[in-house]
């Protein structure tokens, strides 16, 4: 399959993620607008946001993410062209649902739907809403356990194994580095491992709650439910990161032009924080003194762990890559190095929080969030915008002008904006996923909700941007770009 079909899909995964990106921020400025006593919201509409907002950012950003694995992971293995087109069909069958039944039917029990909540929901909403929204939600699950089964599938018949893609007959001294697998594949083996695992606890948590939504009798070890839901969001959602994080590897290589060295080092760190990933999701659970107390001690200490080995191998190495190699800076290559910055910065109160007797305290105020979305906005969005404007530049001849660069001044201040304003209010207790905020709470959520409207504006002009490459792109792609990509 030749790189314009390939690229017609990524295209498409990234218009789909993008656009449902800016929607779901216009979501989440309104509850902030509304917490801080600009806007009159009533509670049922604030959770039906609530709801909206977290499914349909994850979601979508994750899409996105698997966008990039795709384009970069495709130079290397062969991939399903049809699976992908799949994926694409399930995810926006998925997403029709999940918002029909919010909005249509007033489903508001968060992206947790922590059972029994599903079900039991005081009237607030009906069988209808839940089914919708749960099926909706195993429905994309489906698709992308379908991606990353294709990408386990692929990455096996290229290299052996999973094992030989995370590098382990080099770490065991069978290989030598310089036959290590390139860091697009090695990253995109992690994420394969870990979403996999995480796709497959959630399945059976969705499954176990609509068999309670259709039959009340059956039920559910409520701990359990909450283990596998948490297994399920929490590895999901932090393998974003690891899949958009492929284009700073191959991004910061072409502009620089120098080779992202893999060394052992390199190797052990993405082995650790395969293992680390699929096991910190207990630092959710630390208030849950039912839990197994060795769970709680593992949750504790390998987030202290996770915050490392990656993230520290990844922004030294993209500081060395680019140190003297002459880098033209341009938006593409601005976004995915700021998206460093937004990395780091954004587990240090995660890994703060992660500390229980800090947890016990702050873990259900804005403080999460406050990490969350630094972590996640000036992180792996970054790296996703970043993409973008790369792609647009390699594909066609548009150029960037002055209002990108204010777009990316006015992303950077807003996210800093918004992500200080949710951890001040952690600081000050303020409750998350509260409708309502007494006066002393109010002035960070305004003030929030005034960075998220800047933060709107500047993701409208690089989504601008990105439909102005799809109407420039020249039809066919050039020649010199064909020899290494593969889509069966």
């Amino acid at each position: 399959m030749s790189v314009k079909s390939r690229n017609h899909l990524v295209v498409s995964y990234l218009i789909v993620g993008g656009l449902i990106i800016l929607v779901m921020m216009i979501f989440g400025i309104l509850m902030l607008l509304a917490q801080g006593g600009v806007l009159d919201l009533t509670p049922a509409t604030f959770y039906q946001f609530l709801t909206i907002h977290g499914t349909g950012m994850v979601g979508a950003a994750a899409f996105a993410a698997a966008g990039i694995m795709a384009y970069f992971l495709s130079q290397y293995v062969t991939l399903s062209k049809t699976v992908l087109k799949v994926n694409l069909v399930l995810f926006l069958t998925g997403i029709v649902m999940v918002i029909v039944g919010v909005f249509s039917f007033e489903y508001a029990s968060s992206w947790t739907f922590l059972y029994p909540l599903p079900q039991l929901s005081a009237n607030a909403w009906g069988t209808i809403g839940a089914l919708l929204y749960l099926v909706g939600m195993l429905i994309l699950g489906v698709g992308f356990l379908l991606f990353y089964l294709d990408s386990g599938h692929a990455i096996v018949k290229t290299y052996g194994s999973l094992a030989k893609g995370l590098g382990w007959d080099v770490i065991s001294g069978k290989k030598s580095e310089y036959d290590s697998p390139s860091s697009t594949v090695i990253a995109s083996t992690m994420v394969t491992i870990v979403n996999i695992t995480a796709l497959t606890a959630g399945a059976i948590v969705l499954i176990m709650n609509i068999i309670n939504v259709l039959n009340p009798t059956f039920t559910v070890d409520p701990l359990l439910a909450k283990n596998l839901t948490y297994a399920f969001g929490h590895i999901f959602a932090n393998a974003i990161i690891y899949m958009a994080v492929i284009a700073v590897y191959e991004i910061l290589q072409q502009y620089s032009h120098r080779t992202w060295k893999v060394n052992k080092v390199f190797l052990i760190a993405w082995t650790m924080s395969t293992v680390f990933t699929l096991l910190i999701y207990t630092h959710h659970l630390l208030m849950d003194s039912v839990m197994p107390i060795w769970m709680l001690i593992m949750g504790q200490a390998l987030s202290y762990a996770n915050g490392l080995p990656v993230l520290v191998v990844t922004a030294y190495g993209a500081l060395m890559i680019v140190y003297k190699s002459g880098i033209k800076w341009d938006m593409g290559s601005g976004l995915i190095f700021l998206s460093m910055f937004g990395w780091v910065v954004g587990v240090v109160p995660a890994i703060v929080d992660a500390t229980i007797v800090v947890n016990q305290v702050m873990h259900n105020t804005k403080w999460v969030p406050g990490h969350f979305h630094m972590y996640m906005a000036l992180g792996a969005c970054a790296m996703i915008f970043g993409f973008m404007y790369y792609l647009a530049k390699h594909d066609s001849a548009i150029k960037t002008t002055i209002i990108d660069r204010i777009g990316f001044v006015g992303y950077t201040l807003a996210i800093l904006g918004l992500s200080g304003s949710f951890l001040v209010s952690g600081a000050l207790s303020t409750p998350r996923r509260w409708a309502t905020h007494i006066p002393e709470w109010m002035g960070p959520a305004v003030f929030g909700g005034v960075a998220g409207i800047l933060g709107l504006l500047s993701v409208t002009i690089f989504v601008i941007h990105f439909f102005r490459y799809i109407r420039k792109r020249p039809k066919t792609m050039p020649e010199s770009d064909m020899h290494d990509k593969r889509l069966a």
